[in-house]
């Protein structure tokens, strides 16, 4: 069985027309969501949705419709929201802030704020051992032995992140994670599935992020 697609861009055009069409992970109303200056009030799915509104708007203001569409359309939302800040508010649902980025980069799209959590975070252990026997049988069992669990972040309905912890000493990290990140990107290409999986974090056994690096 083959690990799940990496979707395939739209084209520029079809990417264009469709900015103006993003709807909301769980919303129900079409009506304004609350005002920037109470971006820090309330849940926190909310104080992550106007965090990534505003940065949202900031990219077509910047960039214009390409840059909205790279956002939008080819994952520029999903990896700004690896780095972006504050990171106490982004972390909180990074899958609320990469929403408000994407209506946000949408011009004239009217605001459509969850009504709930958006990231929804989910074990593998099927995608692990379908990684194990993949480096077994291709040379990199050695690079591999430091994968502890794959954790599939979604961030929406099709974008997701694939999170690796690295079992790591601090003697080795540094080339341990690279070596790990490498083989699973070397594995990590399917035909199937419909969502995009847009990178790949790898983590140490506590959660906190080692390395990242580019699925799509």
């Amino acid at each position: 069985m083959r690990a799940p697609a990496r979707a395939r861009p739209a084209g520029l055009v079809a990417a264009a027309a469709c900015l103006g069409l993003i709807t909301a992970c769980g919303s129900s109303s079409a009506r304004p969501g609350p005002s920037v200056s109470h971006a820090t009030v309330g849940p926190a799915y909310t104080a992550a949705y106007e965090a990534g509104w505003r940065e949202g708007k900031r990219i077509f203001e910047d960039d214009g419709k390409g840059g909205a569409v790279r956002a939008v359309v080819w994952g520029g939302c999903v990896r700004r929201s690896l780095t972006a800040r504050p990171r106490d508010v982004v972390d909180k649902d990074r899958g609320a802030w990469v929403l408000g980025c994407k209506q946000g980069a949408g011009s004239g799209a009217d605001r459509h704020p969850p009504t709930g959590p958006v990231t929804r975070r989910a074990a593998d252990p099927d995608l692990l051992r379908r990684f194990r026997s993949w480096a077994a049988a291709h040379g990199e069992q050695q690079s591999a032995r430091h994968a502890g669990r794959v954790v599939l972040v979604h961030l929406g309905t099709r974008d997701y992140d694939v999170e690796l912890a690295c079992t790591c000493t601090a003697r080795s990290a540094k080339a341990d994670v690279r070596g790990l990140a490498d083989a699973f990107a070397t594995w990590w290409d399917g035909d199937d599935g419909d969502g995009t999986a847009w990178s790949l974090v790898v983590t140490d056994p506590t959660g906190q992020r080692l390395f990242t690096r580019a699925l799509s």
